[in-house]
């Protein structure tokens, strides 16, 4: 019997069923999981290797588990006749090589744990998103994470250097390499960015590190709507690109949700406008005047009309405090009740064009909805996510028209409504609905090339097997 060859193999702490598996078996949001098989833990690449033979031999799917913290369900399984894979045993991280520009960790590192370990070596990995303290890398390449830097320093396929990948039929492609340039084929390590546990299991990354910033300087800047937050926000961009390693955005609606469920954090400025933006420069140089880049750009905002208010972090604690209030949007929206979700992204230029035309198509739908829309300023991906109108416990039925009506106008602005969670389950009909013919069946030849037997997370990215 598959359960208990497995359970010699991986051993108690590695074969986990019943109510010690629970936790793994329901994603982030509550709305997938079936009961598998069990959840394998193994310790190493061979486990890996070995846990997903046998499974492919007796039949069984395999689902691919990080720190399952996915809003698309692709890490917990859609059938009973699954074993989901979690690599939370496998968290080792190595020494930064020679010179520091790279590191080897296994899949289950923890990357709130990448960043502090680099930190003690006056080093970055610069992606930083609001589950770090429990999204692992394994997780993160899989879905190509994106996170508030990365029109700086790239998704996570541009901060991956190599990988090891155990395939579906439980054969080990080690790709650890640590160069950048490596041209000898198709790049099979971004082929795997991305796939979300349908093409193979990551088990082990060579990730880009970069030079710790010797100084920083944040402001948090009120502005008097969204087209006057795009517009500085692109001055910024032109007068300090090269420092230039955060530009956030959010606006008073979800501001107004985070200071009713999370009082603590407070408002540090004195006055309240329709839209927020959040600028951090960083240098590796301790001569680089930022303040003054900062302050300068502070000043051009206001005498051109379109910063209200602002103030320059004094402290790191002061700093930390404007962080918070654009990393709680999802939590205070999620402490007001229900909500619905959309990773949305459209050309940066058009961001308050999308917002303006969504929130109006979204009102129309359900008159009195609340559209909390922040995210990243410079690479345009907006987390639109929707609040009942004040007083009502639902939307009205009206859940999967108010989706593809977002979807709708960020495809005709020639955006994506998958900017940077992925697929997984949810979206599977959408991109069905809204990519071309040509595109979709290009994935699901690559996935019948690398896993015939559809054994590696069936149904996620590229739906049902043809």
């Amino acid at each position: 019997m598959i359960a208990s060859a497995l359970s010699t193999l991986l051993g108690p702490s590695g074969w986990l069923t019943g109510p010690d598996a629970a936790a793994h078996t329901r994603d982030w949001l509550d709305r997938f999981g079936v009961q598998p098989v069990g959840v394998a833990r193994p310790k190493n690449t061979d486990e890996v290797a070995a846990t997903v033979r046998m499974c492919n031999d007796a039949g069984l799917a395999v689902v691919p588990q990080g720190g399952n913290t996915g809003l698309c369900g692709a890490s917990v399984a859609d059938r009973e006749e699954a074993v989901i894979l979690s690599l939370s045993r496998m968290s080792a991280i190595g020494e930064p090589h020679g010179g520091g520009g790279s590191v080897t960790v296994e899949a289950g590192a923890i990357l709130a744990t990448v960043h502090e370990e680099m930190a003690r070596r006056d080093l970055i990995f610069p992606m930083h998103l609001g589950a770090e303290g429990s999204a692992r890398i394994g997780g993160l390449i899989g879905t190509n994470a994106g996170g508030s830097h990365a029109f700086r320093y790239g998704m996570m396929s541009d901060l991956v250097l190599g990988l090891e990948v155990v395939l579906a039929d439980g054969t080990v492609w080690n790709g650890l390499r640590e160069v950048q340039k490596d041209n000898a084929g198709y790049q099979l390590r971004k082929l795997f960015c991305g796939s979300e546990g349908t093409l193979g299991v990551v088990t082990r990354a060579v990730l880009r590190l970069h030079p710790a910033p010797k100084q920083r300087s944040t402001a948090l800047v009120a502005l008097a709507d969204l087209s006057a937050a795009v517009a500085f926000g692109n001055h910024v961009r032109s007068e300090a690109s090269e420092f230039l390693s955060g530009l956030e955005f959010f606006t008073d609606i979800g501001l107004d949700l985070v200071l009713r469920h999370l009082p603590d954090i407070g408002f540090p400025l004195e006055t309240r406008a329709p839209a927020y933006v959040l600028v951090e420069l960083t240098s590796s140089s301790r001569r680089v005047p930022l303040d003054a880049i900062l302050e300068d750009e502070l000043t051009w905002g206001m005498e051109a009309g379109f910063v209200v208010d602002g103030a320059v972090a004094m402290s790191q604690a002061h700093r930390d405090r404007f962080w918070k209030l654009r990393e709680e949007q999802p939590e205070g929206q999620r402490l007001e009740g229900a909500q619905l979700k959309h990773d949305i992204s459209v050309p940066p230029g058009r961001i308050a064009e999308f917002v303006d035309a969504g929130s109006s198509l979204c009102e129309d739908l359900v008159p009195g909805v609340r559209v909390n829309a922040f995210g990243h300023l410079a690479d345009g991906n907006i987390h639109c996510n929707l609040s009942p109108p004040p007083g009502a416990t639902d939307f009205s039925g009206m859940n999967s028209e108010l989706g593809r009506a977002l979807v709708g106008l960020a495809t005709e602005m020639g955006g994506s409504f998958a900017a940077e969670h992925g697929l997984g389950r949810a979206k599977v009909a959408l991109a069905t609905a809204f990519r071309g013919v040509v595109e979709r069946s290009l994935m699901s030849s690559v996935k019948d090339a690398l896993d015939p037997g559809h054994v590696l997370n069936p149904g996620v990215l590229v739906g049902p097997r043809r």
